[in-house]
């Protein structure tokens, strides 16, 4: 995970708007706002989030398949994020 650590306060910044976006959808909701705002606000929390989700599978694909010298566990490494993208892609 030290893709996680290294990138951790780029990662928190992200959770933080993704925060800030979620509590305008919030908002949005409890003022009554009209169904097309509400979708554009449900859209860009969920691109936020789809963005987060990318940008830490890249560090794993890079630190923990791509650079791991032990093939047994690069492997592992990369059916962790072939079930991951799997979920994902649900």
């Amino acid at each position: 995970m030290a893709h996680i650590q290294r990138d951790r306060k780029k990662l928190l910044a992200r959770v933080r708007r993704i925060a800030g976006q979620v509590a305008a959808l919030e908002q949005a909701l409890e003022a009554g706002d009209d169904c097309d705002a509400v979708l554009v606000q449900i859209a860009a929390a969920k691109g936020a989030m789809h963005g987060l989700m990318l940008e830490v599978m890249a560090g794993h694909l890079s630190d923990h398949v791509v650079a791991e010298p032990d093939p047994a566990r690069r492997a592992d490494e990369a059916g962790v994020l072939l079930e991951l993208l799997k979920r994902h892609a649900r």
